[in-house]
């Protein structure tokens, strides 16, 4: 099973609970490829809003990766997820064959529908049919980063002979997130690796997820397998100051529980464990991956 990290974004992902700057997205980058994790991700929004109004901001989130790419050597670099709704297909799958030019082979594109209409309404974009707008954005995306010349005139995006050149070195795994009957549809039909998030330590909720994936690639007639599973894990540092946790879905346990949470995610088959590390530091990421060495002693 892979094992990778969130990178920090924006919010109070930062030092003391404030915006993190470029050097600390590069630290925790830098921590995860220096001790052996597998990936790092960013997550895609211009900002979030909560319910009360208050507003944390986020930097871009392309822009950060490609930066991250030329600052390490080995992890691949994820997205989770882009949203659909903020760049055209031509344009993302142009984007996805440079960052993997760049990066030497180490993308995956992370895609998903959007959900966060304060941003859409304040960027003047649309919140109707996402999903709809989407299962065309994802078929133009899909067949031209696997080489194909595409021509397009559906509802919502049109494209005519749309090419990459140069084209990719290789077929880049395209990652779709999303629960829902239909966007389990599109999984199965053009995704490498499917994920569902954000959970704690593993239960019946993750179990029954997963089987929706299983469920989906056999109404497809897909080979069983064909979509890698991947799940959204939150790991908070115990030693950190306690915080609110409603829900009760971040794993706070010693570095010896957190060994047998991955080793028990293994077990249900997860093909690779994304985990939001809470503080996003180098140290809480140096923890994750002493917690993964135990698991495979």
């Amino acid at each position: 099973m892979k094992i990778g990290v969130m990178l920090p974004l924006g919010g109070e992902d930062g030092p003391d609970g404030g915006m993190p700057g470029w050097r600390d997205v590069r630290a925790v980058a830098e921590a995860a490829d220096q001790n052996g994790l597998d990936s790092v991700w960013l997550a895609d929004h211009f900002f979030y809003r909560d319910p009360d109004g208050r507003m944390y901001g986020m930097h871009e989130a392309w822009t950060l990766l490609s930066a991250v790419a030329a600052s390490t050597t080995r992890v691949e670099l994820g997205t989770m997820v882009l949203c659909a709704s903020f760049r055209d297909p031509g344009l993302t799958a142009k984007m996805a064959a440079t960052l993997d030019e760049v990066s030497g082979g180490r993308l995956i594109l992370g895609v998903g529908a959007g959900w966060h209409d304060p941003e859409y309404e304040a960027f003047g974009l649309p919140t109707d049919h996402r999903v709809g707008r989407f299962e065309e954005w994802l078929e133009i995306v899909a067949r031209m980063i696997r080489g194909e010349t595409v021509t397009f005139d559906g509802t919502y995006h049109h494209v005519k002979d749309a090419v990459l050149d140069p084209a990719p070195a290789r077929r880049i795994p395209i990652l779709v997130a999303g629960h829902r009957p239909r966007m389990m549809r599109l999984t199965a039909e053009w995704a490498d690796a499917w994920n569902t998030a954000w959970y704690g330590a593993p239960g019946e909720k993750v179990a029954e997820r997963l089987g929706t994936l299983e469920d989906a690639v056999r109404a497809a007639g897909k080979q069983a397998g064909s979509v890698a599973p991947t799940v959204g894990f939150i790991v908070r540092d115990p030693d950190q100051p306690s915080v609110p946790d409603p829900d009760q879905n971040a794993f706070s346990g010693s570095i010896p529980e957190l060994a047998e949470a991955l080793a028990a995610y293994q077990k249900l088959g997860v093909d690779h464990l994304i985990v939001s590390p809470e503080p996003m530091t180098p140290k809480t990421v140096q923890r994750i991956a002493e917690a993964r060495r135990l698991m495979n002693s």
